[in-house]
């Protein structure tokens, strides 16, 4: 790998300024992980959970793959990595929030609006059907909009297809109504820099500011 000994030497540089620097905080990671929340997002290189929110190690429980997507139960018929993740953060580390994160300019959504790109690349193919039924929805919807609003609409439904596929599962849903869980959808805007949630007041994502809080709490 071309310039592979800068990711050497920036591992070298973190347990100098990081590890080094804090070894009681390392200390404690070693005997479990008590992450804040399961933190869905998309493959992209661009837009790492952890950075973003600036969190320390520990504190999110991260599942990426393309475009931030979860099959529903009627989807699922063999192993899947995304679902086991939830179901470990679940019932093993007792993860009370679940965040599904999607973004501006994702590749995996410019595929899903244009299949013919796609077409002999048969896992992502198949992979970006989970969300083939919020690109109908919103095709209904802004049929007159212009392409660049369209993907916004598509990639805020994908996260919100997606919330909405969480709760196909019983053991999820069922701690969700007994308020044991509780599911939250946000948007990154890469070009603006700015975060957004979605509101289920204003059926809508809304810009978060410092001082925000989660819709709802």
């Amino acid at each position: 790998m071309k310039n592979f000994h800068l990711l050497i030497k920036g591992f070298q540089n973190f347990k100098k300024e990081f590890y080094a620097e804090d070894r009681n905080f390392y200390e404690d990671l070693k005997h479990g992980q008590k992450p804040l929340c399961l933190v869905i997002s998309c493959c992209d290189s661009r837009v790492d959970p952890a950075i973003l929110l600036d969190c320390n190690p520990g504190e999110l429980f991260v599942v990426r793959n393309v475009a931030a997507l979860i099959p529903a139960e009627g989807q699922v018929s063999g192993p899947n990595s995304v679902l086991a993740a939830v179901e470990y953060g679940i019932n093993h580390l007792h993860i009370k929030h679940i965040i599904v994160m999607g973004h501006s300019n994702c590749g995996g959504i410019a595929g899903l609006m244009n299949p013919h790109a796609i077409c002999n690349e048969s896992f992502i193919f198949t992979w970006l059907t989970i969300a083939n039924s919020a690109l109908d929805r919103i095709n209904e919807l802004t049929e007159d909009d212009d392409a660049r609003t369209r993907s916004r609409h598509i990639e805020e439904g994908a996260i919100l297809l997606s919330i909405n596929n969480l709760l196909s599962y019983d053991w999820i849903r069922e701690k969700v109504d007994r308020k044991e869980l509780e599911l939250h959808a946000l948007y990154i805007d890469i070009e603006e820099g700015n975060l957004y949630a979605y509101d289920p007041v204003s059926e809508d994502f809304e810009l978060l500011t410092h001082d925000s809080q989660f819709p709802g709490q």
